[in-house]
């Protein structure tokens, strides 16, 4: 081997050993960082699970309002469930059932996806076994085994957003069935995912 090629392979070699030694001193200030963004991610995630979850509705056969929190801390607040319960009931029979909460999870994450704070018009949200009946007696849309009789579905409009849009948003979601009844309401809830 010659004097140049072995002053050559030298250089080549320092070269890797300086680039390989830098890469060694710059990795602390790499994982670290690394590091904080991974415990960035995981705050993140731990703040979205305590984020207070909101609702407001108007129900507009009542005239009722409520704005509520009905998630706070990682878990259901009881009595703003009652409140919902009661916004939601069938006011013809002036009958109470629990609402399903993750439907009011299913309307938090609508109403995000849609961009929107406006309150929920609610047309129809429980409705017992006796007027799901005189209703169905009444229009082929209303099913005989709805699952507003479980507290599992509502009919609503949210002002400001065209219901085609609501529909096509509800849809995206892939959490339950999602009803189009254009000029009147959107029903969505927590059936299996399916669509009219």
């Amino acid at each position: 081997m010659s004097k140049n090629s072995s002053r050559h392979q030298e250089k080549h070699i320092n070269r890797r050993q300086f680039l390989s030694m830098g890469l060694v001193s710059a990795a602390p200030l790499v994982v670290p960082g690394a590091a904080w963004a991974r415990m960035n991610v995981q705050t993140s995630a731990a703040s979205k699970r305590e984020m207070a979850r909101s609702l407001s509705f108007y129900n507009l056969h009542t005239g009722e309002r409520l704005t509520t929190v009905y998630w706070e801390k990682g878990e259901y607040v009881p009595t703003a469930l009652d409140q919902v319960n009661y916004i939601l009931r069938d006011f013809r029979q002036n009958e109470i059932k629990p609402i399903d909460p993750t439907l009011l999870d299913l309307l938090v994450a609508l109403r995000d996806r849609l961009q929107s704070q406006a309150n929920y018009e609610v047309i129809s949200g429980y409705r017992s076994p006796l007027t799901n009946a005189m209703l169905h007696s009444r229009s082929e849309g209303v099913a005989a085994h709805s699952l507003h009789m479980e507290g599992r579905a509502i009919d609503i409009t949210l002002p400001g957003r065209p219901l085609g849009l609501v529909r096509l948003a509800a849809l995206s979601l892939q959490r339950g069935g999602v009803g189009y009844y254009p000029d009147r309401f959107v029903h969505v809830d927590t059936g299996r995912v399916r669509r009219w």
